[in-house]
């Protein structure tokens, strides 16, 4: 038992590390740079709002990119970076770090989950799915609740409608650019 539990634990230890040296290579330094740039671009040309608190876009796939290829650690750093550029550069209300930790967070779920490891359908699934809950559901709607004061009961149910539409959409195209980038530019990181 001790011996599984061992193992476990350098796996992800192993996993987190090997994220984290993703940044050695100047080549991931540069994509990822190019992968905010686009993530910027797609905010202000791409994102749909819906009332004051939900907003439907595809600025989020850079960072799936990011979260794929180089793992939990380097996309936990990516996401937090990027959202407080983001706000720099259009900003959307106030600045607030809980957001910035939230961005964080599905950096870390999508990194643990897809890191070096078989995309399927089903994956990305499980990966969508505990960030729509987890991320987006949970603490967003708190973050929105401290922020603006509004109740949390009155936030849900348009929040939980419109993540469980996206949680289909949102799986089936991030599969399907991942399976893309599988295909395409994978192989330039893995020398």
């Amino acid at each position: 038992m001790s011996k599984t539990i061992t193992k476990n634990s350098a796996s992800k230890e192993n996993v987190w590390l090997s994220s984290l040296h993703e940044f050695k290579n100047l080549r991931v330094v540069v994509f990822c740079g190019m992968m905010a740039a686009c993530a910027v671009v797609l905010s202000l040309v791409a994102t749909i709002r819906i009332g004051s608190f939900i907003k439907i876009g595809f600025s989020g796939i850079p960072n799936r990119v990011v979260d794929y290829l180089f793992g939990p650690a380097a996309g936990a750093i990516f996401g937090a970076a990027l959202d407080v550029i983001k706000w720099f550069i259009t900003p959307d209300g106030d600045f607030f770090p809980g957001f910035t930790i939230s961005a964080m967070l599905g950096g870390l779920v999508y990194g643990f989950i897809l890191y070096k490891k078989k995309l399927t359908i089903q994956r990305m699934f499980v990966a969508q799915l505990i960030v729509k809950v987890v991320v987006n559901i949970g603490l967003n709607s708190l973050w929105l609740k401290i922020l603006y004061d509004q109740a949390i009961i009155a936030l849900l149910p348009s929040r939980i409608l419109s993540n469980a539409v996206m949680l289909p959409i949102d799986t089936f195209i991030y599969y399907i650019v991942l399976l893309a980038v599988d295909k395409s530019i994978k192989r330039y990181f893995m020398e």
